[in-house]
């Protein structure tokens, strides 16, 4: 069952004149997914550009909420869905290595086309479509890329466009640590190669995508997206480095809006 409870309210300054600016964040619950719906209270029922952006690892929707309310200060409907096994859906993390994290990973590729298709049906989004997520939502983001064309913009933040090379890292890391993982390993993430970008860039096509990333970051290499960048000098993409870690501070967050504002509000609905 779907429904919607206005969640919180917050006012903020939102242009030069001084004007403030009212943000409705909305609790939803779509089938079994639970999202918060951010958006301009006055613009609520109205048809806006649309952003799905994804959370990280062992976090939920609220921990993204930041990113979601400057998004959403800037014109988008910003929807922010807890992934399987997190948030309100937590459940036990299981001891095979990673079994978990791309449990997580897989369902939000089962579940971007149906949220997207909700709101399509409530007549208050159109074509202007952009996906982009933190850690394992930057991952998600690019996996999607590889089979929705619909998709316009796109921002992978500390992610990896390259699952396939990060699942044998993975199992490289559990080898060494002799923790078990199953003998068919690959066979059981066989769904990945499919959804790796890196071996379908093609799929891009001329789609803007922002990849930001710290140098210092050890959950997720930084080398992934330096290497995937190098060899697409042709696509459309902007690669932010940044002395950090596996940190988003919220001028990075400020650096997403913009890049959404540029690529995204500047498309015809």
């Amino acid at each position: 069952m779907s429904g919607a409870i206005t969640f919180r309210i917050n006012t903020v300054k939102a242009d030069p004149r001084g004007e403030k600016m009212k943000l409705t964040i909305r609790k939803r619950t779509l089938g079994t997914i639970p999202l918060l719906e951010v958006v301009e209270e006055a613009k609520r029922n109205d048809i806006l550009p649309l952003i799905v952006y994804y959370h990280g690892w062992q976090s939920s929707k609220e921990l993204v909420l930041t990113q979601g309310r400057y998004l959403a200060e800037a014109g988008f409907r910003v929807l922010l869905p807890d992934a399987a096994n997190h948030g309100e859906r937590k459940q036990p993390i299981t001891r095979i290595p990673s079994l978990t994290f791309w449990q997580s990973i897989h369902t939000n590729l089962f579940e971007f086309g149906f949220i997207v298709n909700h709101f399509k049906k409530l007549g208050v989004v159109d074509d202007r479509l952009a996906v982009g997520g933190v850690s394992m939502g930057g991952i998600t983001t690019c996996a999607l890329l590889t089979h929705h064309p619909e998709i316009k913009v796109a921002a992978c933040i500390m992610g990896s466009p390259q699952p396939a090379k990060y699942r044998d890292r993975i199992m490289d890391h559990a080898s060494k640590l002799d923790r078990f993982f199953p003998h068919d390993y690959e066979s059981l993430l066989g769904w990945i190669p499919a959804y790796d970008l890196s071996y379908h860039p093609e799929a891009l096509g001329d789609r803007p995508v922002l990849f930001w990333h710290g140098i210092h970051d050890v959950i997720v290499p930084f080398d992934h997206v330096e290497e995937f960048v190098k060899e697409n000098p042709d696509r459309n993409l902007t690669f932010m480095e940044e002395d950090e870690e596996h940190l988003v501070k919220v001028p990075t967050m400020k650096e997403i809006t913009a890049f959404f504002v540029k690529e995204m509000l500047t498309l015809d609905a």
